[in-house]
Parts: C-alpha cells; sequence; structure tokens
C-alpha cells in the first residue's frame, strides 16, 4: 500500500530517517512529502530541503519518493492516490496535535487512514527545532543528522 509521509523536515533527522526506514517495511512506495510551511519560517527553503530528503534517502530511492507540496495534506494524499497518512511520534506530547491533525483529516476523508510510528528510543527527544537550535549557537549536531545535513547546518550558521 502506497503511504505518504508529511513533514517539514527542516531539517531532516535521524529521527524521520528511522521512521522512513522502518515505514518502508510496511508501505512501498513510501512518498516523503515536504512541506512548505511558510507560517513556520524554515531555515531551508523548499527546494533545499527537498534536495537534503533525497539525499538522505538515496540507498531506497526505488521505493521512496521525495516530493514537495504547499497544499492541504489530504488534497496531497489524493493526488498522489495514496491510502495512508504515515505520522513519526517522538514522546506522548505528540500524541494530542497529531490525534486532532489525524481526526480532521478522516473527517475529510475517511477513505485515507493515518498510522502512527513511534520513533526509535533513541531517537525520541531529536527535533529539527531544537537540531536548528543546537547548531545555531554553534553545538554539534552531527549525532542527530546526516552528514550532509550537519554540513548544511554549519555553513548556514557560520
Amino acid at each position: 500500500m502506497h503511504a505518504v509521509y508529511p513533514g517539514t523536515f527542516d531539517p531532516i533527522t535521524l529521527g524521520h530517517m528511522d521512521i522512513i526506514t522502518r515505514g518502508l517495511r510496511l508501505f512501498q512506495p513510501l512518498t516523503v512529502a515536504v512541506a512548505g510551511n511558510h507560517g513556520k519560517k524554515p531555515l531551508f527553503s523548499l527546494a533545499e530541503r527537498v534536495r537534503m530528503v533525497e539525499e538522505a534517502c538515496q540507498a531506497a530511492q526505488a521505493d521512496v519518493r521525495v516530493v514537495p507540496f504547499e497544499q492541504l495534506l489530504i488534497a496531497f494524499v489524493q493526488e498522489q492516490r495514496a491510502g495512508v497518512v504515515l505520522r513519526g511520534l517522538r514522546a506522548v506530547s505528540d500524541f494530542e496535535e497529531e490525534f486532532q491533525m489525524a481526526s480532521m483529516n478522516y473527517r475529510l476523508d475517511n477513505s485515507i487512514e493515518t498510522v502512527f510510528m513511534m520513533a526509535e528510543e533513541g531517537q525520541h527527544f531529536v527535533s529539527s527545532r531544537f537540531v536548528r537550535e543546537i547548531a545555531r549557537m554553534g553545538g554539534d549536531v552531527g549525532q542527530f543528522v546526516p552528514p550532509h545535513v550537519h554540513a548544511a547546518l554549519k555553513e548556514r550558521n557560520a
């Protein structure tokens, strides 16, 4: 079954990669949908984020599609002809907002299911927001992101 894994991915982290890798065991193909999400004022442009996700997913390229989107998620999922929205959860605090979004999406199209996947235990605390903040303050985020993302963060914050 085809699933869509949406997110801002600003930047993509090893936690995101964990969900992608494990999601591929359940869903093929898997579309990683990179949201424009201008309201969040991303550090990297949409094109930069798409390139970073593509590079991170290189090994699984045959089964992963990376697509930018700037529309209602359900409309995008319908366009992709996917039946599932895959969402990663790190902690209980993620669940409330994710549950609300899943409920709204279900009301908009009840043929599309949302599947929640817990991040691997070592990734529970990793968030793009924390990674950006640590990098901005000169901290080493190499253990939280793929090497090419680490280099991009260093360059952006130099």
